[in-house]
């Protein structure tokens, strides 16, 4: 009888490990805070779709918020949504606030010396206009003179005053750019005419597109294709590393993929997630 036991233990024993190994679970890795808490605590605008948004019920979704809600269920843990304004993300990672950003951020070497990354996705920054406007952005200088939406703080942000540098330089006249809080707010400006366009991420912009139905339209020329990650405070390599075995379980698994095929956003997968504490540790792909 003790033998049949025994034997009975073996084998129960043989399928948890069957069960256990494809799951994945157990090598995420997991955070102190998350451990004590048991909340994956992550900043995030609720403004930026496809990335987050509020739908018709007023049910948090998007790209971002469904990544986020994978990332917890592998680390045991309820996800918190902390709503954040983009501007005061980075200082609020430097002030101990939060521990994650989950937003598109590009890697800059100023936004390097308080915050590192773990990148997810790629894309470049394009610009959205009406179609009957299509037009008139034309040449080697299509932005000069126009005026351009762009979020506040965003690489939209400071590429527009680049390039309305250059117009000036080459006796052009200045790009005319307006600031605005919200996503949603820069595309009723653009509907408006009170700006002639958008300038965003081209995730953004290509579902804007879609969802718009005609109302926008996106000009061909990409600026500044670059990997898009999470924010995290500068040396936490505890959630830095929390995040990227997570969102690793979540790219061998299809999850990661799936989502993105959701929103039609499966152009801009990168082959794998990866943490960035330098300008060096960036990747063309």
């Amino acid at each position: 009888m003790r033998a049949h036991l025994q034997m009975a233990g073996l084998a129960l024993a043989a399928l948890a490990i069957a069960w256990s190994g494809p799951s994945g679970a157990a090598e995420v890795t997991k955070s102190a805070e998350v451990q004590r808490t048991g909340m994956l605590t992550v900043a995030n605008t609720l403004d930026y779709a496809p990335f987050e948004y509020l739908d018709a019920d007023g049910k948090q979704t998007g790209i971002i918020i469904e990544l986020a809600g994978e990332v917890a269920k592998l680390v045991g843990a309820k996800l918190d949504v902390a709503r954040t304004p983009f501007p005061s993300m980075i200082p609020g990672l430097a002030a101990g606030r939060f521990k994650v950003a989950w937003e598109t951020f590009s890697a800059t070497p100023e936004r390097l010396k308080q915050v590192d990354f773990v990148m997810f996705l790629k894309a470049g920054l394009a610009v959205s206009t009406s179609p009957d406007k299509k037009a008139s952005f034309s040449g080697d200088t299509p932005l000069c003179g126009k005026r351009i939406g762009v979020s506040a703080g965003s690489a939209s942000d400071f590429l527009v005053d680049k390039l309305s540098t250059d117009c000036t330089g080459k006796g052009q006249a200045a790009i005319e750019k307006s600031v605005f809080n919200s996503s949603t707010d820069i595309v009723q400006a653009v509907l408006s005419d009170r700006v002639d366009a958008r300038m965003d991420d081209a995730t953004a912009s290509s579902y804007f597109e879609v969802t718009s139905k005609g109302q926008l339209v996106v000009l061909p020329t990409l600026y500044e294709v670059a990997p898009l990650g999470m924010a995290i405070a500068k040396d936490d390599k505890e959630t830095a590393d929390m995040m990227v075995s997570a969102l690793s379980e979540l790219f061998k698994n299809g999850t990661y993929k799936a989502i993105l095929d959701k929103y039609g956003m499966g152009a801009y997968a990168i082959k794998e997630p990866y943490f960035v504490g330098s300008m060096e540790a960036l990747r063309a792909d």
